[in-house]
C-alpha cells in the first residue's frame, strides 16, 4: 500500500508528487502523460520567449525529475476511486487496483472544442483555449473569441483591454444582458456578432482567418492574429464523484488546505473550484495539497 496517490500529471499533479516524494512518502503519481496542459502553449509567428511568464520551466524540472524516478509513476488513466477499510482503491484503465492512505486528485477539466476543419491543425499556433494567459501579448491587434457564455465574455473584456480589435462569435442573448455583456456592447473597440458559429479555422502555418456562419445562414471571414476557443470546462471529477462534495458545475470543493469534504482525498489545480486555470496557480495548489497530505499521514508514519 502506498501513502499517497497523486492522481493527474499536469502541473498540479506533479508538483505535489515531487514535494510528497522529498517528505520522505512512499508515493505514486498515476496519469496517462506527464505534462498536462503544459504540452501544449500558444505560438505566434513574433514571439519571442521572454515575452511570456510561463511555469512551463517549473513543470518541466518536476517531469524530468519524476521521469527519472521511475518507481514514482504509473502511465496509465484512474477510472475510479473507491473508499476502503485502510484508505482508498484506485481502478485504472487496465483493471488494475492500486491502494493508499490517502489521495490527490489532480485531474484537470476537459476544453470543449469546436471540432471544425482546422482546429486540431492549428491548436497552439495562433488559437488556444486561454485569453486569460496571453492577453499581454496581443497590444494593438486584432482577435477573435469563440465562445457563447461568460468564460467568452471574460475573456473578450481582458483583451479588449489591450488590443486593437476584438470580434466575439456566437454570444448568446442571455450573456449579453450581464453587467459584462453590456458593457463590452458599448465597448468601441469589440464587435459583437451574437449566436453565429465557426465552420473552419484557417491560415498558413499559424491561424490567422476564422469562418464563420450567423443564424440565418450569412458567412463571414474574420482575420485575426490571435483566436481564442472559449466555450467552457468540464472537469475530469467524476471518479471521486461519490466520495467528495462537488459544486454545481462538478469541480471539487476544496478548503484552503486543499482538503475535500472526505478525510484523506486532497484536490489540487484546475479539477477544483480554486480560482484562476493558470499554470502558476495550479503549482501552488499541488504544493499545498501534498504539504496538507503529509500532515494528514504523519501520524501513520
Amino acid at each position: 500500500m502506498y501513502d499517497l496517490i497523486v492522481i493527474g500529471g499536469g502541473p498540479a499533479g506533479l508538483t505535489a508528487a515531487i514535494y510528497a516524494i522529498r517528505k520522505r512518502l512512499k508515493v505514486l503519481l498515476v496519469s496517462k502523460n506527464l505534462g498536462g496542459k503544459t504540452n501544449f502553449h500558444l505560438e505566434l509567428p513574433d514571439m519571442e520567449s521572454h515575452m511570456v511568464v510561463r511555469g512551463a520551466e517549473v513543470v518541466d524540472k518536476f517531469k524530468r525529475e519524476l521521469e527519472y524516478l521511475r518507481f514514482a509513476h504509473h502511465l496509465e488513466g484512474a477510472t475510479k476511486v473507491e473508499k476502503s477499510d485502510d484508505g482508498f482503491v484506485v481502478h485504472t484503465d487496465g483493471d488494475g487496483e492500486l491502494e493508499a492512505k490517502a489521495l490527490i486528485i489532480a485531474t484537470g477539466t476537459r476544453q470543449h472544442l469546436l471540432d471544425v476543419p482546422g482546429e486540431r491543425e492549428y491548436l497552439s499556433k495562433g488559437l488556444c483555449y486561454s485569453a486569460l494567459s496571453y492577453a499581454p501579448l496581443f497590444i494593438e491587434k486584432d482577435t477573435v473569441v469563440i465562445g457563447p457564455g461568460e468564460l467568452a465574455l471574460r475573456a473578450a473584456a481582458e483583451l479588449a483591454t489591450v488590443a486593437h480589435k476584438v470580434t466575439v462569435v456566437g454570444p448568446s442573448g442571455e450573456a449579453l444582458q450581464t453587467p459584462l455583456g453590456q458593457k463590452l456592447s458599448r465597448s468601441g473597440n469589440v464587435k459583437i456578432l451574437p449566436d453565429y458559429k465557426v465552420t473552419k479555422v484557417m491560415g498558413n502555418g499559424f491561424c490567422s482567418k476564422v469562418r464563420v456562419a450567423g443564424p440565418n445562414g450569412e458567412s463571414r471571414l474574420l482575420e485575426a492574429d490571435g483566436t481564442f476557443i472559449e466555450m467552457g470546462l468540464t472537469p475530469m471529477s467524476q471518479m471521486v464523484a461519490d466520495l467528495v462534495d462537488l459544486d454545481a458545475n462538478g469541480f471539487i470543493k476544496v478548503d484552503n488546505h486543499g482538503q475535500t469534504s472526505q478525510a484523506g482525498i486532497f484536490a489540487a489545480g484546475d479539477v477544483t473550484d480554486s480560482f484562476a486555470e493558470q499554470v502558476l496557480v495550479a503549482i501552488g495548489d499541488g504544493a499545498k495539497a501534498a504539504l496538507s497530505a503529509f500532515d494528514y499521514l504523519l501520524p501513520t508514519l
